[in-house]
């Protein structure tokens, strides 16, 4: 079953501004989809609103037909996936350890299941981070940090994944790796949104 996504009407002040205005917007298969626009225009908040991480919008935002403040957190964590421009964390996390915290949503006891291991291992093994699983995570590149961050995404097996600016820290080679990557996870069945400014990787990797 795919996830289906709906906006309807969505805005969005920050004091006086307003940033987003009557956005209606319906992703009701699994594709790539491209948000692109200039600095400011309200792309990282639309993604904020459709993670469920901004309060205070207006109009609805529905997963499955269901507003996205009625969802229980977990389940809605289950279904969606977001990956941030960058994460910062301030304690020795190993980047293995990080994307074990993706898991969260299937948390059942004290101890990690055989099935939490595998999907870290399997995530780990797409984003090509693997070689660094046990090094800390504070000590990464930019660039590493953001593919075990997507790893961590991966991790959580929603059925859409957000992404905000994805490949920012990565050189040619991983920005094409990744945008291949999650190409192929949209023909597998997950709704993929990722916000960019890359006009070419929108328009050579999204529908």
């Amino acid at each position: 079953m795919s996830v289906s996504y709906e906006l309807r009407g969505a805005g969005m002040f920050f004091g006086p501004a307003e940033v987003l205005h009557g956005i209606t917007l319906t992703f009701d298969q699994p594709q790539m989809v491209a948000l692109t626009g200039p600095n400011g225009a309200g792309k990282s908040t639309l993604l904020n609103i459709m993670a469920g991480l901004r309060a205070g919008f207006t109009g609805r935002c529905l997963l499955n037909g269901r507003d996205i403040d009625q969802w229980p957190r977990k389940a809605f964590a289950r279904e969606v996936a977001l990956v941030p421009q960058s994460l910062k964390l301030d304690f020795p996390f190993t980047a293995e350890q990080v994307v074990l915290m993706g898991r969260t949503p299937y948390a059942g006891g004290l101890f990690e299941s055989p099935e939490d291991w595998a999907a870290v291992a399997r995530a780990m093994e797409l984003t090509d981070t693997l070689e660094f699983r046990a090094r800390d995570f504070r000590a990464l590149s930019g660039g590493e940090r953001q593919r075990v961050a997507l790893a961590r995404a991966l991790a959580q097996e929603p059925r859409a994944l957000l992404l905000d600016e994805p490949t920012t820290f990565l050189d040619l080679q991983h920005q094409l790796t990744i945008y291949e990557l999650l190409r192929r996870l949209s023909r597998e069945g997950l709704l993929v949104i990722a916000v960019t400014h890359d006009l070419n990787l929108a328009a050579a990797y999204s529908d």
